[in-house]
């Protein structure tokens, strides 16, 4: 077989790939879009060309050799955005796991280093592949080197081969320097010669062949202006083929045996993909870490009971238990087994044989007796379900394992174990095996496998609790996230009322309205087409209706909603084609999807509420998430309707925190401005405009607040002016001057995030108001993208981390409130920062009171907390 030699552009596709996709992160709160699309690519290239040799080639800084030739050269360029410099030292240890050799050499670029191994294995006569988005590396084709330009992103290549060239742009590759030498490049700020574009050029070097020869017969060059301009700048034009030509003759220390590729190792890339959340390209590198199992016989026996029936010797104080379900969704999973474990003895129960023991009811339904959990949440909802209403935790192993690194992505039982020593204990995945493969094994091995949970369980509570107490985060566990976790469960199992009748409505609506949007949309367009099929809404788009061009696929007009956008001041079939998209969606993911996880027995939604999942301690919620529920068109507020209460004559009752996240701020900064601000009842935006922008109230535009919003609330995610130049669509260089006016108005917030960073580089992490930890191991890494994303991390996580805590603590006080006033009303949900209640209507004039008064005192900042509430017939009338 031949040798095959795939060189790729790091920078240039690394690049594409951060700009085709949204702004992504792991659980770690670690951007990674840029370094997943270019995987994506990777990976499809490994399968394609089947290369055995491969190289990515980075530049290695600003400077380079060129720079003595043109000190301007590539001086138009923005800086990169944090949010992507900071993805390169990912991608350079996932190439480390891939094996794929990387290399970037000092004073030269990417180019360079690929045209140097080309021309090395051009020589060697093998087949090279060249894998970029810079149209400069088209030189470097030859009848051994082709160059696959990424176009649309990186999901749409194009091949070019010295045939494809001569058909597509009508010159050769050597070609290529004499092209970028009289038209120039504002990418790269390569100058050429004013006047002449790509067709221009193009027609010179058809004429004349090089850009030596167009001077040599500068008389013959027809157009004044062209013969004028060639003339004027004909240093500059010697000077631009200068800084195109490639150096296939750099002096790189990388041979052609260094590039060699054998495969990627699937331990280490899967290893990789998990720990950067990649989950979706696990089946596509053949993960199939499940089949393992092998290491049954190497662990050590393990005394445990079978027990047919339960006895009260079995149970008493200080005992755990697990409850074993394969089903991530517990509401409705059965119960494999069930493990007891105390000082004396551990055993293995099945469910049916504990469930209807009246033994194990009246243990679990003892408060006095103390029980130690690993997921109390799930352990509450489960016995509720079947009628036990457990009561006496004391200790849940899953948010003690949250709490002590909640950048951990695994708390099961075995991680846990492992982590702290205990390596007698099957991982769940060696038992049940994983995805389709997953299955209930024969009892015995069930059996031993829950017993060995249970009694790591038992086993590793105390050392869990004193790692708390020196953490200082005992109380974090006992006073807030264990109480909210049996508040919680009460939520979960209580559940929503949904008025199906309502959703089907709705549906109807629905299609009513797409039905008339497709009518208008139908009628602007002259004909009837298939509105989804973008093969037939391009050409009636930019063929017939003759709207300018924005992009173009490899099949046809781009229709994307971006596109879209740029069109809509276009033709009034625009705004109908976006509006119908955004109810289509509507109609299929949230009316259909909310009526398949309706209970149909309760007509409830029984949501779960992710607990131990976010680094900022911030609650999410699946099947549904009512975080995500739409709310921006009129439409999407209107699925709210379908949210009632459980019982006639009852209201739903939402409360919610105002600005609670920048009142944090100010109170965490001790901002002097800002705590009047707030103290005053100001308007937080119009204040903030009103200091940036220099103004008074009266002249603050719309404008100027919606900026002044932007920064207020970015500056609380640690944005950018990346960031905060794509929310407002204006340039990088506004949107740093904007923060920089902010960080001058409110000094004290610039020295917080100052100190702040200081604090962590000193302790390694950073703390809420309650002490909820998050580590933050790059903060003094060498490494600056790394230490910029950890420095960016401390000072955010502290106010997002506080008020997330804060709005837990107000839903353990209301929920006391509620019970020491004797009302019936009940919490149903958390949304971000609001609270939705149930209650009976005669009980409205004292939630008036309760809630707001509760939640405003629930802890005590040097800014008043403010609480709005509203009330109805339904969630959205209580909005």
């Amino acid at each position: 077989m031949s040798n095959k030699l795939v060189l790729i552009d790091g920078n240039s596709v690394i690049y594409r790939a951060f700009f085709a996709l949204p702004l992504l992160n792991n659980n770690k709160g670690v951007y990674t879009n840029a370094v997943y699309g270019f995987t994506n690519m990777l990976l499809k290239i490994i399968e394609d060309e089947q290369p055995t040799h491969m190289l990515i080639a980075f530049d290695a800084g600003k400077t380079t050799f060129r720079h003595d030739t043109y000190n301007a050269y590539k001086g138009g360029r923005q800086k990169t955005p944090p949010e992507l410099s900071e993805q390169i030292p990912l991608l350079k240890e996932l190439l480390d796991a891939f094996q794929i050799a990387y290399y970037q050499l000092d004073l030269y670029e990417a180019d360079d280093i690929i045209g140097t191994l080309s021309k090395l294995g051009e020589r060697e006569e093998w087949n090279v592949s060249v894998i970029s988005g810079d149209k400069d590396l088209l030189q470097l084709v030859s009848d051994k080197v082709t160059v696959k330009l990424t176009k649309k992103g990186i999901s749409d290549i194009e091949v070019y081969t010295p045939a494809s060239m001569q058909e597509k742009m009508a010159i050769a590759p050597e070609q290529i320097i004499d092209l970028k030498a009289l038209m120039g490049d504002n990418s790269d700020n390569i100058p050429g010669v004013p006047g002449i574009g790509e067709k221009t050029a193009t027609k010179l070097l058809t004429q004349f062949q090089t850009v030596d020869n167009v001077y040599e017969h500068l008389d013959e060059v027809s157009g004044k202006k062209v013969n004028e301009n060639l003339r004027n700048y004909q240093d500059q034009a010697f000077m631009s083929k200068q800084l195109v030509i490639i150096d296939r003759d750099s002096p790189i220390e990388v041979s052609l045996a260094d590039v060699t590729y054998t495969g990627y190792p699937q331990t280490e890339v899967s290893a990789m993909f998990k720990d950067l959340g990649f989950q979706s390209l696990l089946t596509r590198i053949g993960d199939e870490s499940e089949e393992t199992g092998d290491n049954r016989d190497e662990l050590k026996p393990i005394d445990y009971t079978i027990a047919d029936t339960v006895t009260n010797d079995m149970l008493g104080d200080e005992t755990a238990l697990v409850l074993e379900m394969l089903d991530d969704n517990y509401h409705y999973g059965s119960i494999e087994g069930i493990g007891i474990v105390n000082q004396t003895a551990a055993y293995f129960i099945p469910a049916e044989t504990a469930i209807t023991s009246s033994a194990f009811k009246a243990w679990a339904e003892d408060r006095h007796q103390a029980k130690i959990v690993f997921d109390a949440k799930k352990t509450l909802v489960t016995l509720l379900n079947r009628g036990i209403h457990i009561q006496g935790i004391v200790f849940d192993m899953l948010l003690t394992s949250y709490l002590l690194n909640p950048a951990e992505n695994n708390h099961d039982i075995p991680m846990i174990a492992h982590r702290m020593g205990v390596t007698d204990v099957l991982f769940d995945e060696e038992v049940y095996g994983k995805g389709a493969k997953r299955q209930v094994p024969e009892q015995q091995i069930l059996s031993e496998h829950i017993a060995r949970k249970t009694r790591s369980l038992f086993q590793l509570s105390d050392k869990m609790e004193e790692q708390l107490k020196a953490n200082e985060q005992f109380n974090l566990l006992k006073e807030l996230e264990l109480p909210l976790a049996l508040i919680l469960a009460e939520m979960e199992h209580t559940g929503v009322q949904v008025d199906t009748e309502r959703l089907q409505q709705m549906g109807s609506d629905l299609k009513q309205r797409l039905s008339e949007l497709e009518t208008e949309i139908h009628t602007l367009a002259g004909e009837t087409f298939n509105i989804n099929s973008p093969k037939q809404l391009g050409p009636i788009l930019f063929e017939k209706l003759g709207l300018p061009v924005i992009k173009k696929t490899k099949t046809g007009y781009s229709t994307a909603a971006g596109v879209l956008e740029q069109l809509q001041h276009e033709h009034e079939i625009i705004p109908k084609l976006l509006l119908y998209r955004q109810l289509d969606k509507l109609q299929s993911t949230y009316i259909t999807g909310l009526q398949k996880v309706v209970d149909p027995d309760t007509r409830k939604i029984h949501t779960r509420f992710n607990q131990a999942l976010t680094q900022t301690g911030r609650l999410s919620s699946v099947e549904p998430n009512l975080q995500n529920i739409p709310i921006r068109l009129e439409e999407g507020r209107k699925i709210r309707q379908a949210f009632v209460p459980s019982k006639q004559d009852w209201i739903m009752f939402a409360a919610d925190y105002s600005q609670i996240e920048l009142r944090v701020l100010a109170h965490i900064a001790g901002d002097d401005k800002l705590v009047e601000a707030f103290t005053d009842n100001l308007d937080i935006h119009t204040q903030t405009a009103m200091d940036v922008f220099h103004v008074d109230k009266d002249d603050v535009t719309a404008n100027m607040r919606r900026q002044a919003k932007a920064v207020n609330f970015g500056i609380v995610y640690g944005i950018s002016d990346f960031g905060l130049s794509q929310n407002l669509g204006i340039p990088r260089k506004e949107a740093k001057a904007f923060i920089d006016r902010y960080f001058a108005s409110y000094p004290d917030v610039k020295t917080y995030m100052d100190d702040i960073v200081q604090e962590a580089k000193h302790q390694g992490y950073v703390t809420t108001l309650m002490k909820r930890r998050r580590y933050l191991p790059d903060i003094t890494s060498r490494n600056f993208n790394q230490r910029s994303f950890a420095e960016r991390t401390a000072m955010n996580t502290p106010i997002q981390g506080s008020a997330a805590d804060i709005i837990k603590k107000a839903m353990i006080d209301l929920h006391e409130a509620l019970r020491d006033a004797k009302l019936e009303a009940r919490m149903l949900m958390q949304v971000h920062d609001e609270l939705i209640l149930e209650a009976p209507k005669e009980e409205i004039e004292q939630l008036k009171e309760i809630v707001p008064a509760t939640m405003t005192k629930t802890v005590n900042l040097s800014v008043p907390l403010e609480v709005d509430y509203e009330y109805g017939d339904s969630w959205f009338e209580a909005k």
